[in-house]
């Protein structure tokens, strides 16, 4: 434990190596993590857990949790055992439990009754609906962006984004003309000309969501499509890389150009069979494993879906938000014009799509539902986004992401036996353990400790802490994983 807490201590930014590096920005946090019950769940979750197995189906739900007594990076069940917790719910909560910016926004009057009264925004909308679009939205959009279009979740996000692509190549064949007769009266019975057979290029091990137009470009888990018809669409093979990174620079380019030539093959042997409309795509692939590829295989690619009239989508429902140590991680790419697309969820609290002013669709209904997003959840947001500018929350995902990457990097040479494969960009961690069972031994282990962090691949461990997770809270971390590490 010692020889972690130096290695630590010598990577933290000197503003933090004293006792001032202890205060968390979220004020009132535990010391520390602590188990009371002899196993997770506890007895009330446990029961709460059997409660609603009699409405619902449970099987995914692990522990049942006090959120009156959650706060900053640990999470409190209702059998008051604390967690540090380097989840943060499927990569979902941005600035931690109860961040006291968050509920003074929400304490507010006029912003309780815009949750309380929430509209039709595709229809009346609030009056200072347009300024939160700009002030909150439009303050962290990607590069390039001055276009949003606001939606509930992430699935529902990327299926109106796929709309967006098929209109926009429709809107390019058709030459601007208005439709047709033949088109109106067609779509009505799911036939061409009115709809056509258009394709979405997608890759093996990606996540784009389980409802059922996108669940034809999810291809990490099974369970998630077994019994739902699906659209026969191109899936292209993801970069598989070898690790360290700087051990096999040669063989992860080859890798990379395996699979672009792949994308180029796919889409002209779709040119004829259901022409490729779009190109959807995560920075990294987040539910099939944390698999990376190059910025230059997202520049390359870029340049196929321009050469082939192809919209090019980033889903960074997952990746967006900081956690990667910028706002969206496909920053990391220095791509030469800005996606057409980039959607987004999770921490980002509603969900949405910012698009280049190209891909604006004429015409209402065309994108359109009762919600479209919530301005509640723009109130959060706001509290969220002045989180990150005031604390400097991006800087502050770097300095903890380099102590988190050291210390793991020293842990995965001193026990190669258990973990390998070390990847990823700011917080945004995973690495690999031997087999699926160590995995979850080391996930069940670490919850035991006291430490919520989650699986996703066949073999990978993914860390997702909250953008104000500091270098003491990845100490406590690392003093966990070398603890259960050790012990096996």
């Amino acid at each position: 434990m010692a020889l972690y807490k130096a290695i630590l201590t010598r990577n933290l930014p000197k503003v933090l190596t004293n006792q001032s590096r202890l205060l968390s920005l979220v004020p009132g946090e535990p010391e520390g993590p602590s188990v009371k019950t002899s196993s997770v769940p506890g007895p009330k979750s446990q029961q709460l857990i059997k409660e609603l197995e009699k409405i619902q189906q449970a099987g995914s739900v692990s522990l049942f949790a006090d959120y009156d007594k959650s706060i900053g990076n640990y999470m409190v069940d209702v059998d008051d055992n604390v967690f540090l917790d380097v989840f943060s719910q499927i990569a979902s909560i941005p600035v931690g439990y109860n961040h006291p910016g968050v509920l003074k926004l929400l304490s507010d009057p006029h912003n309780v009754r815009t949750i309380a009264n929430r509209p039709a925004l595709g229809v009346m909308p609030g009056a200072d609906w347009p300024e939160k679009l700009k002030s909150v939205l439009l303050s962290v959009a990607p590069p390039g962006h001055n276009q949003v279009t606001t939606m509930m979740c992430g699935s529902c996000s990327n299926e109106n984004a796929y709309k967006m692509m098929f209109m926009n190549y429709m809107k390019k064949k058709r030459g601007g003309d208005d439709f047709s007769k033949a088109e109106m009266d067609s779509c009505m019975i799911n036939m061409p000309p009115g709809a056509p057979k258009l394709s979405i290029l997608s890759f093996r091990g990606a996540f784009h969501g389980r409802t059922l137009g996108v669940l034809s470009t999810t291809h990490s888990k099974a369970i998630h499509k077994l019994d739902v018809p699906a659209f026969d669409w191109p899936i292209a093979h993801f970069p598989q890389y070898k690790y360290p990174l700087e051990e096999f620079k040669r063989e992860n380019q080859q890798e990379d150009e395996k699979c672009l030539a792949e994308v180029e093959e796919l889409i002209e042997k779709y040119s004829t069979i259901a022409p490729v409309a779009g190109i959807t795509i995560e920075p990294i692939q987040s539910e099939g494993g944390d698999n990376e590829a190059s910025p230059e295989f997202f520049q390359k690619l870029q340049k196929i879906a321009k050469k082939h009239g192809c919209g090019y989508l980033i889903d960074e429902v997952q990746t967006g938000c900081g956690s990667t140590g910028k706002m969206w991680c496909h920053e990391h790419f220095n791509l030469e014009s800005p996606p057409d697309i980039v959607t987004f969820s999770k921490k980002m609290q509603l969900g949405g799509f910012f698009h280049s002013s190209d891909f604006m669709v004429k015409g209402a209904y065309r994108i359109f539902n009762t919600w479209l997003g919530d301005p509640g959840k723009i109130v959060i947001l706001q509290g969220v986004v002045e989180a990150i500018k005031r604390d400097n929350l991006l800087k502050q995902v770097e300095e903890t992401g380099k102590v988190l990457r050291s210390g793991l990097s020293s842990l995965e040479k001193k026990y190669p036996q258990h973990i390998n494969s070390l990847r990823g960009r700011g917080t945004f961690l995973a690495f690999n353990a031997p087999t699926p069972a160590q995995r979850d031994k080391i996930v069940g282990n670490m919850k035991q400790e006291g430490v919520i962090i989650a699986g996703c691949g066949d073999l990978a461990v993914r860390l997702r802490p909250a953008l104000v997770f500091q270098p003491h809270h990845a100490e406590i971390f690392l003093g966990k994983l070398e603890k259960v590490l050790s012990q096996f």
